[in-house]
């Protein structure tokens, strides 16, 4: 009678697992065809040149300056723009879980208003702002505190400015969420205890919203190593990126080995940097699962 019930178990069991292989058919394989596949070939193309097996393409890396000042100047700015929209998203995320429910909806919904406009449009109303004809240069002229137009735009400043505005919202997001699901009686006993606000939001506050710290960081700088459309009309040529070198290879030189080889060490790059962070803090945590 035992073993009977058993085999009927294992029997349900196995037909769970058919159950959910079969639900998850679909998804697998749009998983596959869309991504799986896609970066195998970028990978087989990376090594090949002429129909043979080649290295050429990774050697280049080793003794062509312009791939490794193109990848540097890439993480310096990656890492700028995920500074400042640390500093400048960290004050709106906390003030909106502060506030109540209407008033918090009020202030994201002003956060995610450019989700409502393409990436290309943006660039654009940023290249209107920042050139020597634009709104700012304008207003700083004709109020007399600048006597000529200041070099905003075609330049590292302006490609700065705009990926900040357009990723902003990649750190307030998790900040905020992160910042809902803080107890307000631990900053309430913090402060019972004698601690200053300052004393309690470094000791208490900081300490458990960094996980969405973490989370918008990793998000904004992986982001911001493949942006190609802002770097292109911000940057004016002057303000060379990675994906810009991928494009310069397929278009110009018709380097399709070339153009992978780039791609395959930038995304090993952006794998070791999940890992390291995953090393730090578990993606379990940042993502708020436990």
């Amino acid at each position: 009678m035992a073993g009977s019930t058993q085999d009927l178990s294992q029997q349900h069991d196995r037909r769970e697992r058919r159950l959910m292989i079969m639900l998850l058919a679909p998804a697998l394989l749009v998983v596959v065809v869309l991504l799986v596949l896609p970066l195998l070939w970028l990978a087989w193309q990376s090594v090949r040149q002429d129909g043979g097996f080649t290295l050429a393409h990774y050697e280049r890396f080793l003794t062509d300056p312009v791939y490794w000042m193109t990848f540097l100047q890439t993480f310096r700015i990656a890492a700028i723009v995920t500074a400042m929209t640390v500093l400048l998203g960290y004050p709106v995320a906390y003030v909106a879980a502060g506030l109540s429910q209407r008033w918090s909806i009020v202030v994201l919904t002003m956060v995610l208003l450019p989700f409502w406009t393409s990436v290309l449009v943006r660039a654009y109303a940023w290249l209107i702002l920042l050139q020597r004809n634009g709104i700012i240069n304008s207003a700083l002229t004709g109020s007399g505190l600048i006597d000529a137009p200041l070099k905003l735009v075609n330049n590292e400043f302006g490609t700065v400015m705009a990926t900040i505005h357009i990723l902003l919202p990649f750190m307030v997001l998790p900040l905020y969420a992160t910042m809902k699901k803080i107890p307000g009686e631990l900053t309430m006993a913090g402060a019972s205890l004698g601690g200053s606000p300052l004393h309690v939001f470094l000791r208490v506050f900081l300490p458990l919203s960094l996980p969405g710290m973490i989370a918008g960081m990793v998000l904004v700088f992986v982001l911001t190593l493949g942006f190609y459309i802002t770097p292109e009309l911000l940057g004016g040529g002057r303000t060379y990126m990675v994906s810009m070198l991928v494009s310069r290879n397929i278009e110009v030189y018709n380097e399709w080995g070339a153009a992978s080889s780039i791609s395959v060490v930038l995304m090993v790059c952006v794998f070791l940097i999940f890992r390291l962070v995953s090393l730090l803090i578990p993606f379990e945590r940042i993502m708020g699962t436990r």
